[in-house]
């Protein structure tokens, strides 16, 4: 399992992440907001509360929102590849 070290929200719904093995990436969550338990992220300033959750190492938000570490680490990778 991948851990996330950083995460930044960006404008537009995306957030900029770092792993803690060095590999950082953007990736871009607008497809997924407003829709189901990311109803509340549609507001920019609810989506800029995301953070580090430290017990999972994983993007979180506040109301037990979270986000796959592994399938992050692998939208970062294969857009990297496919540079």
């Amino acid at each position: 399992m991948h851990r996330v070290a950083s995460v930044e929200s960006l404008a537009g719904y995306r957030i900029n992440l770092e792993f803690t093995d060095g590999l950082r990436g953007e990736i871009d969550l607008s497809d997924m907001i407003g829709k189901g338990v990311f109803e509340q992220l549609r507001d920019q300033t609810e989506f800029d509360k995301v953070y580090v959750d430290p017990e999972s190492h994983t993007v979180a938000w506040p109301g037990e929102i979270d986000l796959c570490p592994d399938s992050l680490y692998d939208e970062i990778l294969s857009k990297q590849k496919a540079a």
